[in-house]
């Protein structure tokens, strides 16, 4: 149908003078399983890229990061409406890759994960995630033989990619933040203040309430389309075979980056200084964000001293899953400006 659609539009504009109506490239779907830097840990590595991409361009390659409690397929390549944003982007011409950190997604769980929680300490810390985020810049430079690509992450993962490109400049052709982690002075919706165990347990009706936090009462009922939610999360849960066989199905998620919370963003200490980042950098953010609030993209904005060039954009009547919303192809177009933009010489 939609094949007809567009030779039958064809048809009609050719002759006033129009172009043709391109469809959208096929997309190859690639998946991996890559060795992390520490012995017997796995990780899950997805790309998509037009079939028709032979080689690619350092500033047509892509890794995105996931946040603190759910894995990166599930996000960043859910279909909704029949699109994704991995879709979007591998759309306009790049090599698409994400990511899943250990411990989250189809990566490998470590052993703690295998007892209950309150026996280790918490797990991943987000020095643990810049490995991991490591070993896979490191395979994708390998296999496209380039020197350098495009950093995105999301939440958690605004620390993960924003620490390893203050760490690796030369490595990152230009960063994106979408919904930027910074110093917290209020309680995270994360952190529920009980002792912290390996890990922490999340059910359905916690993830949707955590979601619209903070959106007025007369807007949530439009702001997530129909189905969206159960979408997400029967994809989300799925991810996590054991956690999903419980009553009532949970999805467990890795409590370092809690830990960090506590220890380092709470109490005034960065993990990192954004003034070491030196590659132009984008903050993407949504005005009802109740877990990374508006207070903290403007002050991790005016951090970053020296990137090459700088901008964010706040999204009117979205949360911190504006990427799931029907307000998400503001977000997608919006970075896609900054991504298409060639970087300047001296830059």
């Amino acid at each position: 149908m939609k094949a007809l659609f567009l030779a039958l539009a064809a048809a009609l504009l050719l002759p006033l003078g129009f172009s043709a109506i391109a469809a959208p490239p096929k997309i190859a779907v690639e998946k991996f399983m890559i060795p992390a830097v520490d012995p017997g840990i796995k990780l899950y590595v997805r790309n998509k890229h037009p079939e028709d991409v032979k080689a690619v361009s350092a500033e047509k390659i892509l890794l995105f990061v996931h946040g603190a409690t759910y894995p990166s397929e599930t996000a960043f390549d859910l279909p909704l409406n029949g699109l994704s944003w991995m879709d979007y982007i591998a759309q306009h011409g790049y090599d698409v890759y994400l990511v899943d950190v250990r411990g989250y997604g189809k990566s490998t769980r470590p052993p703690e994960m295998d007892a209950p929680a309150d026996q280790n300490e918490p797990i991943v810390r987000t020095e643990i995630a810049v490995k991991d985020v490591g070993a896979a810049m490191d395979f994708i430079l390998k296999r496209r033989g380039v020197e350098k690509l495009i950093l995105m992450g999301w939440s958690w993962g605004t620390s993960t990619m924003a620490w390893y490109t203050a760490q690796h400049n030369d490595k990152v052709v230009k960063l994106v933040l979408y919904a930027p982690q910074w110093l917290r002075n209020a309680p995270s919706l994360t952190d529920s203040g009980a002792k912290l165990g390996a890990y922490r347990t999340v059910t359905r009706e916690a993830a949707k309430g955590r979601w619209v936090t903070g959106v007025p009462e007369p807007k949530k009922a439009d702001l997530i389309p129909a189905g969206w939610f159960e979408a997400w999360a029967d994809a989300t849960f799925a991810t996590d075979p054991v956690g999903a066989a419980s009553t009532p199905p949970v999805l467990r998620a890795p409590n370092g980056v809690v830990a960090d919370g506590r220890e380092f963003w709470s109490v005034g200490k960065p993990l990192y200084d954004p003034a070491d980042i030196r590659v132009p950098t984008f903050l993407a953010h949504a005005e009802w964000d109740a877990d990374l609030p508006n207070y903290m993209l403007y002050a991790y904005f005016e951090k970053l001293v020296n990137a090459p060039y700088k901008r964010y954009v706040q999204i009117g009547e979205g949360t911190h899953t504006v990427i799931m919303e029907k307000n998400r192809m503001q977000l997608f177009q919006v970075v896609q400006q900054f991504l298409d933009e060639k970087v300047q010489a001296g830059q």
